[in-house]
């Protein structure tokens, strides 16, 4: 039974890897879609960074995403990968909650713009965090899995 456990979660493991990365280089997309200076303004709007790191940020961020989204569907350097991953959906999660709190109505740059932060897109955000939280843990628990 040990075995057949084993094989659902690497096929658990698989399938969260394609839709956390395929989300992930889609919202790099979507970003990329559209004038950097909206994703500039979403940024700026959570007052985290000056105006000048949000621009950086919003020309840079998109490639990092769908670079980093290739490279959990693909399963190369998974650890890294996959470490990054949670740690950029806890950074974006934090500062999404945090707004929620603060009562800012802002958009939360998640999908490009127009998605204002919600209980909805809390959710998923967190659930999406939840899911690299498990990728993670299991590329760590796999032994043969390449750093």
């Amino acid at each position: 039974m040990a075995s057949s456990k084993t094989k659902v979660l690497k096929i658990a493991v698989v399938v969260l890897r394609v839709i956390l990365g395929g989300l992930f280089a889609y919202a790099g997309y979507l970003k990329l879609a559209q004038p950097w200076q909206l994703f500039a303004a979403n940024i700026a709007e959570y007052q985290v960074v000056p105006m000048w790191a949000a621009s950086f940020i919003a020309r840079t961020l998109p490639w990092f995403e769908i670079l980093l989204g290739v490279m959990v569907i693909v399963g190369r350097w998974t650890r890294t990968s996959t470490v990054m991953l949670s740690g950029i959906l806890l950074v974006f999660f934090s500062l999404m909650v945090r707004a929620k709190l603060q009562g800012k109505e802002i958009d939360c740059g998640c999908f490009g713009s127009g998605d204002p932060i919600s209980w909805k897109t809390l959710l998923r955000d967190g659930s999406m965090l939840a899911g690299a939280l498990f990728i993670t843990v299991m590329a760590f628990r796999n032994r043969r899995t390449p750093a």
